[in-house]
């Protein structure tokens, strides 16, 4: 009998079909220890000697292990082939060692890049030993990244609070996005024109710019304002113009080489949206394998690679569906062999690939994330082994007779797309300037402007990154490695040093905050090259020519040095380093002379950086004479925050002061006891969208006076309340809550509206969702079926509702002003055309009982019936003989 330990449950079922009877396959579920999140897990006094620690789950997961050991042969540990899946066959090992379950039993490892039986097989075939280089790479990796992030993160919560954390990769990657950021903040916008012309020369017309004015060869900034551009426009309509010259070179475009880690990435958050973590969640399982025909399949070969070779049998796949698909003028004359470019790319293994590129895309059903990104792996794999494309690059100028103004067009020419015709690789920038089609032109012809066009432009900044150019740039630097990639990128999400808009990662105060800290004390740590130097060691280390603990001691004598330093410093340090390092993003330049870090309240204090409990805050030198505070930024366009403590004047019915105020979750408003009452302050936070500096009296009573009576629900004379929550404004009834879309609907909302929300709410079942329609008009039930009718507005307009059945308000009608009986016309129509369902006859109602008929009138206004004399209780009758049970059988 054999046991074997594969990483998921998923592999082990498709495995132990593989391998038959005489074998037992199992998962550790990934890791089965891990390093305790606590001081003192690794210690560097003791030569780094590592506390493992197996958790509840995972103490499962040996258990089953060493059971099914008992009476074994051989162990073969066969986890993922890279230093993740080295590192967890050792542990497993390690673990079962420590319970003495292996007994001198035969021990194995074995790798395979896809999970196929052909390649388990083979596998299996092959053994070896595990590869304790691999196993210290892993060690040295885990043991710095812990001593990092234990080390550094106290550091940050003593002299910076609110900080969450610090890693050795995920601080770099924030310092990629900050300064990124700060590029964008200084960057001067320039102005600049362009003139183009349509251009005719005995074809169709083609488009030129212009090249060449008043003799001179333009530069970008030339043509700097309007007036230029004009007068170059008006030179271009004036002239006389022949081609003086056609230049056609003949190009090749080669096809990019099959995915990489760091590549599938990029290409599926450009030409998909998917995130690094999205992505590689996808490819694991079409790695791990899908069910097809019965049977589980691995559809892809391992998704965590460097690499960018394929194997013969790979290669000769490609070729052969390459022939059979495309043709054989599609199939170069030798096969396509790719070599790795990037810095510090690590273990040889193949290029991630389809295990069969006879699995078309479209002839297999999978789900929708699992079949796009299996798409664009099989069609990057067909591509990389295809004919290049044969292209001609055309470049015509245009010169005037005088030889003053002159024109230049240029494109190009596909003779033959070879690879294009299955994959383009995707680009980050707006594309090849040089693609336009050009028609056959003749040199000497004459050439006629038909339209000229003055066009202006502003230069732009950098564009903030987003996750493919962020990977690709930390892959160009070195900077981690590509199975780390999503981790570091989520991490960074969690932490809420960045936010992401329009899928670009923008970095908020805490992570600006975070990096200037690092950049001024601990600036070595957060350097590129420094970094990239570490990755370069931890190859060594793998390699076997680095020992493993030597590179810790080297790195922990002058890390803990560099930390012990910056413990010594006060705070008050800390923070006068950071106000000059973050002083032109918190205090800009107002452009009006004045000095941006005087105080607005009191006019003589300087405001800087501060903390506090939660966190950094901009406050006043004259604290606590003068209390203005503000967060350490506002949101573009939202103008300055005000004080915490502004005086918005007297509540002319109590006679006190009411307050903005600034608190740990925002501003609020506060209006302070009696004197002596012991009652608490009333206060009430802002809603979503109210500006603090847009605050005035007024508002702040309004928001005082929640939460506000709607008015006696209907149907049970229970009160209905509307006010604000943790989630936003609602109304209330009976412990149902109804969320309003805008705060001010909290204010005015009226009856009929806040019973036809809570209605709907109570019909849903739970919280309305965003976006749902507002009622405009309650018209009563309808004769049929006695359900409500209502006008309601909807994202195309105002409609009627009924039911299930909606119906248009016809164009140009009020739908204030629609009736009843004009709604249930509309409604039947609807019906008649195949919408919505044809309403129930309403059953008929049962007579009411004398109560419930009495306060029925009592809730329409009529006065209530006299309760009748009370009369005397009945005397009680014999309780009724209980039914026999039924006889035992005899």
């Amino acid at each position: 009998m054999n046991v074997v330990v594969v990483e998921s449950p998923a592999k082990a079922k498709t495995i132990n079909k593989y391998l038959g009877s005489d074998y037992t396959v199992l998962a550790s579920y990934g890791h089965i220890r891990d390093l305790p999140s606590k001081d003192g897990s690794v210690e560097p006094d003791n030569d780094f000697a590592m506390t493992w620690e197996v958790d509840a789950k995972s103490s499962k997961r040996i258990s089953d292990i060493v059971d099914a050991m008992k009476g074994a042969d051989r162990l073969i540990l066969a986890t993922d082939p890279d230093r993740e899946g080295e590192a967890i066959s050792w542990h497993v090992l390690e673990v079962l060692n420590k319970k003495k379950a292996v007994k001198g039993m035969t021990v194995q490892r074995v790798t395979f890049n896809a999970i196929t039986k052909a390649s388990v097989l083979e596998a299996m075939a092959n053994p070896r030993d595990i590869d304790m280089e691999l196993v210290e790479a892993y060690l040295a990796r885990r043991a710095l990244d812990y001593l990092v992030g234990f080390t550094l993160s106290p550091v940050l919560w003593r002299k910076l609070p609110g900080s969450r954390s610090a890693g050795r990769v995920q601080s770099v990657c924030l310092r990629l996005i900050v300064e990124r950021e700060m590029e964008i903040e200084r960057f001067k916008t320039q102005e600049y024109w362009s003139v183009e012309a349509d251009v005719s020369a005995g074809a169709d017309p083609f488009t030129a710019r212009l090249v060449k004015h008043e003799g001179k060869k333009l530069t970008k900034f030339d043509l700097g304002n309007e007036g230029s551009a004009l007068a170059a426009r008006a030179a271009v309509e004036k002239a006389v113009f022949k081609i003086s010259g056609v230049e056609k070179k003949p190009g090749k475009r080669s096809p990019a080489p099959p995915f990489t880690t760091s590549t599938l990435q990029q290409e599926a958050s450009r030409k998909l949206g998917f995130s690094a973590q999205r992505t590689m969640q996808a490819a694991q399982k079409l790695y791990e394998g899908i069910d097809i025909g019965g049977e589980t399949v691995g559809l892809i070969t391992y998704m965590r690679t460097d690499g960018v070779s394929v194997g013969p049998e790979g290669i000769a796949e490609a070729r052969d569906v390459i022939g059979n698909v495309y043709g054989k003028d599609y199939v170069p004359e030798t096969p396509r062999y790719y070599k790795v470019k990037a810095k510090n790319a690590q273990e040889a293994h193949e290029a991630i690939r389809p295990t069969s590129l006879h699995r078309n895309p479209g002839s297999l059903r999978l789900e929708p994330d699992l079949g796009r990104l299996y798409e664009l792996i099989w069609k990057r794999m067909i591509a990389s082994q295809m004919e290049s494309a044969r292209i001609e690059r055309t470049t015509v100028d245009i010169e005037s007779h005088d030889g003053q103004t002159g024109l230049r067009a240029t494109g190009q020419v596909v003779l033959f797309p070879g690879y294009l015709t299955v994959y383009e690789e995707g680009r980050d920038d707006d594309g090849d300037e040089d693609s336009a089609r050009l028609p056959l032109i003749e040199d000497g012809a004459a050439a006629k402007v038909i339209e000229a066009r003055a066009d202006q432009h502003f230069t732009e900044p950098p564009p903030r990154y987003s996750e493919a150019s962020l990977v690709k740039k930390m892959e160009e630097l070195g900077i981690g490695r590509p199975s780390t990639y999503a981790s570091v990128l989520t991490v960074l999400r969690d932490r809420e040093y960045v936010k992401m808009e329009k899928n670009r990662f923008i970095p908020e105060d805490k992570g600006r905050l975070v990096t200037a800290f690092l950049e001024q004390f601990f600036r070595r740590y957060v350097e590129y090259d420094f970094t990239a130097s570490l990755e370069e060691q931890l190859d060594l280390v793998s390699d076997g020519k680095l020992d493993w603990k030597q590179f810790l001691r080297d790195f922990w004598k002058e890390f803990h040095a560099a930390v012990g330093e910056i413990a010594e410093l006060r705070v008050t340090n800390v923070l006068d380093a950071l106000n000059e390092a973050l002083g032109p993003h918190i205090f800009p330049d107002k452009g009006d002379g004045s000095n941006p870090r005087l105080c607005p309240t009191c006019g003589s204090g300087q405001l800087s950086l501060k903390v506090g409990k939660f966190g950094a805050f901009i406050g006043c030198s004259n604290y606590p004479e003068c209390r203005f505070t503000r967060q350490l930024a506002t949101a573009e366009g939202e103008g300055e925050a005000e004080s915490a403590d502004r005086d918005l004047g007297i509540n002319p019915e109590t006679g006190r002061s009411v307050w903005l105020k600034n608190g740990r979750f925002g501003p609020y408003v506060e209006e302070p006891p009696a004197a002596e009452s012991g009652d608490k302050p009333k206060r009430s936070s802002l809603p979503k969208g109210w500006l603090p500096a847009a605050v005035d009296l007024e508002k702040a009573l309004r928001l005082l006076s929640l939460p506000r009576e709607v008015g006696q629900h209907p149907d049970d004379g229970k009160t209905i309340t509307a006010g604000l929550g943790r989630f936003g404004p609602f109304v209330l009834h009976d412990g149902t809550y109804a969320n309003l879309e805008n705060p001010e609907d909290v204010f005015d909302i009226g009856l009929n509206r806040a019973v036809a929300l809570l209605a709907d709410k109570r019909a849903g079942g739970g919280r309305p969702q965003r976006g749902q329609a507002a009622a405009l008009a309650e018209l009563g039930n309808h004769p049929e079926d006695g359900k409500p009718v209502r006008v309601l507005s909807g994202r195309f307009g105002p409609y009627i509702k009924h039911g299930d059945t909606n119906a248009n308000v016809p164009k140009g009608a009020d739908p204030a002003a629609l009736t009843l009986d004009e709604a249930v016309v509309l409604l039947a129509e609807r019906v008649a055309k195949g919408g919505g369902k044809k309403p129930a006859k309403k059953a008929a109602a049962k007579k009411a009982p004398a109560k419930a008929t009495a306060k029925a009138k009592a809730a329409d206004g009529a006065a209530p019936a006299k309760k009748p004399a009370a009369k005397k209780p009945a005397a009680k009758k014999a309780a009724a003989p209980k039914k026999a049970a039924a006889k035992p059988k005899a």
